[in-house]
């Protein structure tokens, strides 16, 4: 296949790595703004910093998974090409449409159903490993596997949350007022540690798209993930982080529970735990719906009826639409690809 057409392809993966990275600057740094932890650069710096050794020092286990799950090695070059760029298309088109909302959105969960509705549509259903026969063996895989991770991660950051913050308050029923000036400096700790989880899980995303891609084209040979991928894909998420989505600062900071230090730390906590654990076991999670959920768990715990719940449900109705939404925009993209390209 024309090596340029390959390198556009490289480019579109480049940039829905930075949209990503644009989109979920606010999931790590909300929290520490409005804990007034560290001014809006500095905790943007911090993150940027951690979020690029994130997928260099954390391993390629979810890379594999998002790489595999559609099965394009065997196809034409040309058939491979286009549901990956259609794909990515309908990736970044549903993160600027849920930026210019000013609403939390994953970019994992729109790559993923942007895949498999690319795919079905160019190829058929068979050349998708849904994984869900599997399930009758215990075996949990392919895009079960990750649709799975993508919906428990948000309900296990919620509980994990709701239970680490009502144990804190609990034992600091006592403390002082000055307690807050540690609070903060605590963050400087945990804020770091979550945009090293962001990249560990989010930008090894891009990673799977790209070297499949490399594969499909016949430019690797699919022996592992081309070191040269690792760090261009970290260099994209953390560019995006570097410029934020401010936007959606005001939406996870204020929109659905004022955090306060303490809430904010835990929420950080909470988050950071539970994408490491993800990321570990290969399975692909949302910054996004874990960092959201995590606030909800803090706010329940702390003071129920100030967590504006109809925010949570619009956000909530923002996570349904993403998988479907997706899904029918990689199966137009992709038709329009193969209609206008050779």
């Amino acid at each position: 296949m024309d090596f340029s057409f390959v390198i556009v392809a490289v480019v579109l993966v480049v940039a829905m790595d930075f949209t990503n990275g644009f989109h979920d600057a606010a999931n790590m740094v909300a929290t520490v703004i409005v804990a007034r932890a560290m001014s809006p650069m500095v905790a943007i710096i911090v993150v940027s910093i951690a979020t690029f050794a994130g997928p260099i020092l954390g391993g390629t286990a979810v890379a594999s998974t998002i790489g595999s799950f559609v099965t394009i090695e065997h196809v034409d070059p040309r058939m491979g090409f286009h549901v990956i760029t259609a794909a990515v298309l309908a990736t970044i088109s549903w993160n600027l449409i849920t930026w210019r909302r000013g609403l939390p959105s994953s970019t994992s969960h729109a790559l993923v159903a942007a895949l498999a509705g690319a795919a079905s549509a160019a190829l058929g259903f068979g050349h998708v490993h849904w994984g869900f026969m599997d399930l009758a063996n215990g075996q949990l895989t392919g895009f079960a596997k990750i649709v799975a991770a993508l919906l428990i991660s948000p309900l296990i950051g919620f509980l994990m949350a709701f239970l680490l913050h009502k144990l804190v308050s609990r034992l600091m029923t006592r403390a002082r007022p000055s307690a807050n000036r540690w609070i903060r400096r605590g963050q400087w700790l945990t804020a770091p540690a979550l945009g090293f989880a962001h990249g560990t899980n989010d930008a090894q995303k891009s990673m799977g798209v790209l070297a499949a891609l490399l594969v499909c084209t016949g430019h690797d040979s699919g022996g592992g993930i081309p070191l040269w991928v690792i760090v261009l894909c970290s260099t994209a998420i953390t560019t995006g982080t570097l410029i934020g989505g401010w936007r959606i600062v005001k939406t996870l900071g204020y929109e659905i529970y004022h955090l306060r230090p303490l809430s904010a730390l835990d929420s950080q906590v909470s988050s950071a735990a539970m994408i490491v654990t993800a990321s570990m076991w290969g399975g692909p999670v949302s910054t996004t719906h874990v960092v959201s959920a995590s606030i909800m768990g803090v706010g329940a715990a702390e003071r129920p009826r100030s967590v504006r719940w109809s925010k949570v449900n619009e956000i909530a109705m923002n996570w349904v639409a993403t998988l479907p939404a997706s899904a029918l925009l990689g199966a137009g993209f992709v038709r329009l690809l193969s209609w206008g390209l050779p």
